[in-house]
């Protein structure tokens, strides 16, 4: 069983940066996929950002492609999101996921995709 830890959230003005943190225990995640998701008030959980395997390729959601970046380092195993030319629209609550790896193209971006563990959450608030 894997455990997910958020961190790095925060209040920021628009145009500002954040990098967020998902520490992983329990155990290695190098072969996971890992996903980045968001859910803003009254607004349904939705997919920024995943890396499909430890080799594997990086997506993102239109809405924050060129702005958003997701790297991760198996050494530490841990996962980031670098959030810049942060907008108010980017407030929402940012989790991690991992999951088995993809090879389909674009897999871990799919609805259908089921990640198995998630981190609790951390706050993201960008100011206008």
């Amino acid at each position: 069983e894997v455990q997910l830890v958020e961190s790095g959230g925060g209040l920021v003005q628009a145009g500002g940066s954040l990098r967020l943190s998902c520490a992983a225990s329990g155990e290695t995640f190098d072969d996971y996929a890992i996903g980045w998701f968001r859910q803003a008030p009254g607004k349904d959980r939705e997919v920024v950002s995943c890396n499909s395997s430890r080799d594997g390729s990086d997506y993102y959601a239109d809405s924050v492609k060129g702005r958003f970046i997701i790297s991760r380092d198996n050494a530490k195993n841990t996962a980031y999101l670098q959030m810049n030319s942060l907008k108010p629209e980017d407030t929402a609550v940012y989790y991690c996921a991992v999951g088995p790896a993809v090879f389909v193209t674009g897999g871990c971006m799919e609805p259908r995709y089921d990640y198995d563990y998630w981190g609790q959450g951390t706050q993201v608030t960008v100011s206008s």
